[in-house]
């Protein structure tokens, strides 16, 4: 296993897998009635997020717990950031107080990269800018995995605003890795020019997402991330929902056994319709549970799967 987990691209299929396997027998510790392992106990965990996070946030933290591992949750507002501290001297007061992991949200992308540097512990990317989201991938497709039985040959579309997307990044090089065939639909002002191309070869592009349904095994519908947007990238959330929106009837084109998921927070309404979110198709719910299973197997292997 490596040191640091920082982007899709660190993980060959062998780790991927790993990684997935032991989520599979972390899963088994949410059906007990003490939700506890000892793998971590004396390890201690920093959540250090310079944006606002609920799933994220929550879900590292349940798993850390979970595996019996100090938690410190660091939040830049009411910080010394606010006063003016860097990443770098923020990192350095975290590594004078012994921190086993650090897991990092940050608005800049790279961040977590830098981090990395300064810090003698793992570092764990939780969303940097618009770069990547590597355990979002993984409990992706975890989910994929569950629900279809495998990964290798699957066509996932991946749907909406792929230029702001850090899940769409890492999730076009991890699932490319498993094997799985990967589509990139949204509007051509919303996905980058050579995306494709860039992050793993084969990857395709459309500008169609009413042709690529029939197709599909597996939908993810992105969020539209209008707060990262300075310009007009379509008409209006109309328009935008009308072309690349996934309601009711669009739904009933995918076959039988797709499934349809999304990262979340969802605009409801707008890339995705509540008939469709609430349906026994939507996989939405089960990847907020699968992310606690999935950071606790990247958190034990980190730090404790050496010592197995």
């Amino acid at each position: 296993m490596m040191r640091h987990l920082l982007s899709g691209a660190d993980l060959d299929a062998a780790t991927a897998t790993e990684i997935l396997d032991t989520a599979a027998e972390m899963a088994t510790v949410a059906g007990r009635e003490v939700k506890k392992l000892p793998a971590l106990r004396g390890r201690t965990v920093v959540n250090l997020f310079y944006e606002d996070s609920t799933r994220t946030r929550i879900s590292f933290e349940a798993a850390a717990k979970r595996l019996s591992a100090d938690v410190i949750n660091f939040s830049a507002k009411g910080s010394s950031v606010a006063k003016g501290e860097s990443l770098k001297d923020t990192a350095l007061t975290l590594q004078a107080m012994g921190a086993d992991a650090v897991v990092v949200r940050h608005p800049a992308s790279g961040a977590p990269h830098r981090l990395a540097d300064w810090v003698d512990g793992s570092v764990v990317n939780a969303g940097d800018g618009t770069h990547e989201h590597p355990t979002q991938a993984l409990l992706d497709a975890y989910t994929m995995r569950s629900r279809l039985g495998r990964l290798a040959g699957l066509s996932v579309a991946v749907v909406g605003d792929v230029l702001h997307s850090r899940v769409a990044r890492s999730n076009v090089l991890l699932l490319s890795t498993l094997g799985a065939k990967v589509t990139l639909v949204g509007p051509p002002t919303l996905i980058p020019v050579d995306i494709a191309s860039a992050l793993a070869p084969g990857t395709d592009v459309s500008y169609d997402l009413d042709s690529v349904l029939p197709h599909s095994d597996v939908v993810m519908m992105l969020r539209v991330q209008r707060e990262r947007m300075n310009d007009s990238y379509f008409p209006s959330a109309r328009e935008y929902a009308r072309r690349y929106g996934l309601d009711g009837p669009r739904m009933r084109r995918l076959p039988e056994h797709a499934i349809v998921m999304h990262p979340g927070p969802m605009n409801r309404g707008m890339e995705i319709t509540p008939e469709v979110a609430d349906s026994p198709r939507s996989t939405i719910v089960e990847q907020v549970a699968n992310g606690v299973s999935v950071r606790m197997a990247v958190l034990y292997l980190l730090l404790g799967g050496n010592n197995r």
